[in-house]
């Protein structure tokens, strides 16, 4: 399945008291984490919405915990296309410092329509299905921003 990496820095915001990033960062990441995946396949979720009347709520979310990041600490996150069913996409993500792994988790997501003001989950595209079953690793490009922040 497709999958997708990024790095950014560990911001002195995103740590508790004894200077450990607190762990809701990591559901944040992961949500930065699968906007960027759908900017890499030129299909950011802003758009999506904006021209389809697409969005993409978030159903399921769960993390573990392994070692402690810190402030200015560079990470990657990586994610991959777990699972495409007719209307939820199921993305798997890894945070990690160098080689180390510090935490993995999942996001499962519902492809959803927004009509009328109401919400109607509708089947996922054939052929966005078959682009998210690509067997292709995507990076970031050399001057990501998420480094600077």
């Amino acid at each position: 399945m497709r999958s997708n990496e990024f790095q950014l820095m560990v911001n002195f915001g995103d740590t508790d008291r004894a200077g450990i990033v607190y762990y809701p960062n990591y559901f944040k990441w992961f949500d930065i984490a699968t906007h960027q995946f759908f900017r890499n396949i030129e299909m950011p979720l802003s758009k999506l919405d904006a021209d389809h009347d697409i969005i993409i709520p978030l159903l399921d979310v769960g993390c573990t915990f392994e070692k402690p990041l810190y402030d200015d600490d560079v990470i990657t996150i990586k994610t991959v296309v777990a699972e495409v069913n007719e209307k939820t996409i199921l993305f798997n993500h890894e945070v990690f410092k160098g080689d180390t792994r510090t935490g993995y988790g999942h996001e499962l997501h519902g492809w959803v329509r927004r009509t009328d003001g109401k919400l109607k989950a509708v089947p996922i595209p054939e052929n966005l299905k078959k682009l998210l079953r690509m067997n292709e690793e995507m990076k970031s490009h050399p001057n990501n921003p998420w480094l600077s922040a």
